[in-house]
């Protein structure tokens, strides 16, 4: 090999290293086995569970938007609310600080105190695993109710993902209204491979899902969802933000049709006793 090599032709070479070394790393991933999504997808479970305890140490900031929309897509309406988001015994609690830009009034500031105290008290009381407000579901049960297809790996945010696609099974033996309208989804799941962490998810009705038989409200075909979580502060996964698009039709006359955003942000460490947490003061002035 020539020892006098021009630059130009030293940076074709080490490009050239660059590109195989990269081929090489994606051949070896490649070549790495997936793993079973069902068990995958409990290792999450499992994790998120223990970093319930560490998530209380944290608040964040959310602003959430509603539009209302036509049949054609224009805005007819829209608002805001902004919330200073916090963990209690690992359920989330959301305490408004403004609407639509504006800083709540000393009345519904009272009101909102009175609010965020009963529910920091009920959240102590009520079990981790447990809804704290309407039904829910957990994800081995979802994981009974959908079929689960085309698992692959992809590079997520720079991060080594794990992919698959999911669809409610119609066949599937259901009890309650969330289990029932787990049917009529479809979606994708995307996990972060090392930190077990759902980092991204996008959720659809792939049919009608009627309420009380359609008397009480029909969530339309195609109303959709989105989610995103990433990691924070010292590896610590945190909501990020969402997004829906949600059309129905409320008691058999009106119909809604709304795009609805939630932006997450400046997350930050605090640290509170029990006291603190039962008073909803559990809010530093800073993050307000």
């Amino acid at each position: 090999m020539n020892a006098n090599l021009s630059p130009v032709r030293c940076r074709i070479h080490a490009a050239v290293l660059l590109a195989a070394f990269a081929l090489a790393t994606l051949a070896h991933a490649a070549a790495k086995p997936l793993p079973d999504i069902r068990q995958l997808m409990r290792e999450v479970e499992a994790h998120q569970r223990q970093l319930e305890k560490v998530r209380e140490n944290y608040t964040y900031s959310s602003l959430q938007t509603i539009q209302d929309v036509d049949a054609g897509g224009q805005i007819r309406k829209a608002q805001s609310e902004e919330y200073n988001d916090f963990f209690v015994n690992g359920h989330i609690i959301q305490r408004l600080v403004k609407k639509d830009g504006r800083p709540l009034s000393s009345r519904e500031e009272e009101k909102e105190s009175e609010r965020i105290t009963r529910l920091v008290e009920k959240a102590q009381k009520t079990p981790s695993s447990e809804p704290l407000d309407g039904p829910a579901i957990t994800i081995s049960r979802l994981l009974d109710i959908m079929d689960l297809r085309n698992p692959r790996r992809i590079d997520f945010r720079g991060r080594p993902t794990i992919v698959f696609d999911f669809v409610g099974r119609k066949d599937a033996k259901t009890h309650g209204i969330v289990e029932d309208a787990s049917k009529k989804l479809r979606g994708t799941l995307w996990i972060d491979e090392a930190d077990r962490q759902v980092a991204h998810m996008e959720v659809s009705f792939d049919d009608n899902f009627r309420i009380a038989g359609g008397l009480f409200a029909t969530v339309e075909k195609g109303s959709s969802f989105r989610f995103d979580q990433a990691p924070v502060q010292d590896g610590l996964w945190l909501p990020t933000g969402g997004e829906a698009n949600m059309q129905a039709r409320l008691l058999l006359l009106k119909n809604l049709r709304q795009h609805i955003t939630e932006y997450d942000y400046d997350f930050k460490q605090f640290h509170v006793d029990a006291e603190q947490s039962r008073q909803a003061a559990a809010i530093p002035a800073s993050t307000r």
